[in-house]
C-alpha cells in the first residue's frame, strides 16, 4: 500500500462494500441498526433522528460498527449535496447494517489514518468532485471509480495539526448533542412521573420518603381519587384549554435558499416521537397570513404522514430560539393555549409527545394513502388537568433545560462554522500553525 504521507487517490487506500436490500416489515425487530441514507446529513455528518433496528438476515460483510466510514453514492436532488457525503458511525451504534443505498469504506487492518480520509471527504473540494462526476437526471449516481479517484494529498505536519483541531471541534459538537439528549430525556421522565404515573402522589400514599424539594412536594395531592387520578385534578376536554390553527398551504415556487425569505417549518421539522429536527428546514418568500406566523416556544404538531405506523403524526415540537421569526406549513397544526387556561406550551408539548393524551389523539388519524389527523381530535380528547402551581414548576424546569440546550446549540453552530472555514485548507495545504491555533481559540 502507498504511504499516505506521499499522497495518492482514495482508491490507493480504501475499497468499497455496498449494502443490500431489506424487508420493511422487519423494521423495528431485534437486530442491528439499519443505516440507510437517512443517517447521512447533506454534506456529511451522522443523523440519528429516525433510526430503526432490523431483525432480518445480514451478511457479516455489510455489518458496521463504531468508527466505520459510510458514504452515499446516490441523491435525488440536483444540488447533489448528499452525493458522496460521508459519516463516521458513532460509538452509540454498537452494530449497524448497510442498505442498498449506503456503502462502507474498507481499509486494510493496519491502516491508521481513517480520520484523515474522513475529513478529506468532508472538504468542499471533495464535495465538488462528487458533484462534477454525478450522472443521471432525477436520480443522481456516482460511479465507484469516480469516487475512489478523489485526491488524497500527502499527510504532512500541517495537515496533522489541522486534523486534530477538526476532530476536537467535532467532538465538542457531539458532546453538546449528547448533553441536549440527556436534558430532553430528563424533561420527558419528569413529565411522566408527575403527570402520568403520579409518582409523588403514590409515594405520599405509601408513606415513602419525599424525593423532591419540600416546596414541590407540597404541591402534590395526598391521595388518588376513586377514578385513579390525583385528588382535585379535573378531567376536561382539551377544547376548553386550546385552539388549533392549521399552517400555510404554500406554493413550491415560493421556496427559496436558506438565508432568503422566512424559515418554514414542515414535517421535516418534527422528530419521530416528538422534538425538533435540526436538518431539513425550508425557507419561503411567498404570501402568508398573520395566523401562519410562529414564535419561539410555540407548539407545532404533525398532522400528516405516509403509512399508518404513527411514527410522526400527532407528535409535537417546540419552536427553538435559534430559528427566529418563522412560519409553518399546512402539514402542521399550531396548538395555542386559550386565555385563562392553566395549560402552557411546554406542558402541552410533553403531554402530546410523552403521555396517553397524545396516544388518544393519534387514534383519530385516518386516511388511505396519506394518514391525516383531524382538528376534531383535539376537541374530543380529554386531559387530566393538574394545578397551576405544578404546571408552573414543570415549566420552570423545562425553561432552564431549554436555555442550557439553546446555549449548547449556539456553541455548536459557532464550532461548525469554524470547522467549515478550516476544512478547505486540509485539501489545499494552505495551513499555518498560527492560523489553526487562532481559529481553535476563537471557537472555544
Amino acid at each position: 500500500m502507498i504511504d499516505i504521507r506521499q499522497g495518492g487517490t482514495l482508491g490507493d487506500f480504501a475499497g468499497l462494500q455496498r449494502g443490500t436490500t431489506y424487508k420493511s416489515k422487519l423494521l423495528g425487530t431485534e437486530g442491528p441498526w439499519l443505516l440507510g441514507l437517512a443517517c447521512i446529513a447533506r454534506n456529511g455528518g451522522f443523523k440519528a433522528d429516525n433510526l430503526k433496528t432490523y431483525g432480518g438476515p445480514s451478511d457479516p460483510k455489510i455489518l458496521v460498527g463504531p468508527g466505520d466510514i459510510l458514504v452515499s453514492l446516490k441523491d435525488v436532488t440536483q444540488a447533489a449535496d448528499l452525493l458522496g457525503s460521508v459519516v463516521t458511525v458513532p460509538a452509540s451504534i454498537d452494530q449497524g447494517r448497510l442498505t442498498q443505498d449506503t456503502v462502507k469504506l474498507v481499509f486494510d487492518d493496519d491502516f491508521s489514518e481513517r480520520k484523515y480520509v474522513y475529513w478529506l471527504l468532508r472538504t468542499p473540494q471533495a464535495r465538488d468532485h462528487c458533484r462534477r462526476h454525478a450522472t443521471g437526471t432525477t436520480n443522481l449516481g456516482l460511479a465507484r471509480e469516480d469516487f475512489l479517484a478523489i485526491e488524497v494529498p500527502p499527510l504532512d505536519e500541517g495537515r496533522e495539526l489541522l486534523l486534530q483541531v477538526l476532530q476536537a471541534l467535532d467532538d465538542k459538537i457531539e458532546l453538546n448533542r449528547r448533553m441536549n439528549e440527556t436534558l430532553e430525556a430528563q424533561a420527558r421522565a419528569l413529565f411522566r412521573d408527575w403527570f402520568v404515573d403520579f409518582g409523588p402522589v403514590k409515594a405520599k400514599m405509601a408513606g415513602d420518603t419525599p424525593y423532591l424539594a419540600p416546596d414541590l412536594w407540597s404541591l402534590f395531592p395526598n391521595r388518588l381519587d376513586d377514578g385513579g387520578v390525583p385528588e382535585g385534578w379535573l378531567s376536561q376536554p382539551l377544547k376548553q384549554h386550546v385552539r388549533v390553527e392549521r399552517g400555510l398551504s404554500y406554493k413550491g415556487s415560493g421556496l427559496v435558499e436558506a438565508g432568503e425569505g422566512l424559515p418554514l417549518h414542515n414535517l421535516n421539522s418534527v422528530i419521530e416521537g416528538g422534538g425538533y429536527k435540526q436538518h431539513g428546514l425550508k425557507h419561503y418568500d411567498g404570501d402568508y397570513k398573520p395566523r401562519h406566523r410562529v414564535e419561539v416556544g410555540d407548539v407545532l404538531v404533525a398532522n400528516t404522514e405516509q403509512g399508518f405506523d404513527h411514527l410522526l403524526i400527532g407528535f409535537s415540537t417546540l419552536v427553538p430560539a435559534w430559528v427566529g421569526e418563522s412560519i409553518f406549513s399546512h402539514h402542521l397544526y399550531k396548538i395555542i393555549p386559550l386565555e385563562g387556561s392553566v395549560l402552557t406550551r411546554p406542558w402541552l408539548h410533553y403531554a402530546l409527545s410523552s403521555s396517553p393524551i397524545g396516544e388518544r389523539i393519534r387514534r383519530f388519524s385516518n386516511g388511505t394513502t396519506v394518514n391525516m389527523l383531524p382538528k376534531d381530535a383535539f376537541e374530543i380528547s380529554e386531559a387530566v388537568i393538574p394545578s397551576e402551581g405544578l404546571i408552573q414548576a414543570f415549566d420552570d424546569f423545562v425553561s432552564s433545560a431549554l436555555r442550557r440546550s439553546e446555549k449548547a446549540e449556539d456553541e455548536s453552530r459557532t464550532l461548525a462554522q469554524t470547522r467549515d472555514l478550516l476544512l478547505p485548507k486540509l485539501m489545499s495545504g494552505e495551513i499555518r500553525v498560527g492560523d489553526v491555533a487562532s481559529e481553535e481559540l476563537s471557537a472555544a
